[in-house]
């Protein structure tokens, strides 16, 4: 159970792993290992979002990013304010910003920003930025709660063989 109708909590445990499986199927599909998805006040998952990033077509394509566009076309920032985007890394700091800006009241997280930086090294397909979402965030005018690293084991066998 994700959401705890008793208590009216979220288990964050449980969609962190659901956006390390939308993970595992973005890298299935030829896409790098990242998965996002967007769950409601009630615990009602909204939306899911793989990474399609490709250096071809479309570098900032990143699962959050994504993600937060879809969520902002689709809902008002006032709700979103009460919505939580799980996702199987740290956002970077693009995707922290489209967090901050569709109006994302809560993020949770796996793998922190420095270890996937510690993972991918200086991997062409992924120049990790070394800051941190928190200071992203903490930058805005209004408060984004950030929750994380979490599973960092789980989330950081996502990336085995990968880079």
């Amino acid at each position: 159970m994700a959401f705890n109708k008793i208590a009216g909590t979220l288990d964050d445990a449980a969609f962190l792993r659901r956006s390390f499986e939308v993970a595992r199927a973005a890298r299935a599909a030829g896409n790098h290992p990242f998965g996002a998805i967007l769950v409601g006040p009630d615990g009602t998952v909204l939306m899911e979002q793989g990474n399609g990033f490709s250096a071809e077509r479309d570098m900032t394509a990143h699962a959050e990013r994504v993600l937060m566009t879809r969520a902002s076309q689709a809902h008002p920032p006032r709700f979103l304010a009460g919505c939580t985007m799980y996702t199987s890394a740290e956002p970077c700091a693009m995707c922290a910003g489209a967090a901050y800006w569709a109006g994302i009241g809560r993020v949770v997280y796996g793998l922190g920003e420095r270890e996937l930086r510690a993972l991918t090294g200086d991997h062409p397909e992924n120049p990790t930025l070394d800051l941190p979402s928190r200071v992203v965030f903490a930058a805005g005018q209004r408060p984004v709660d950030v929750v994380g690293p979490l599973l960092v084991d789980e989330a950081a066998a996502l990336h085995t063989g990968q880079w």
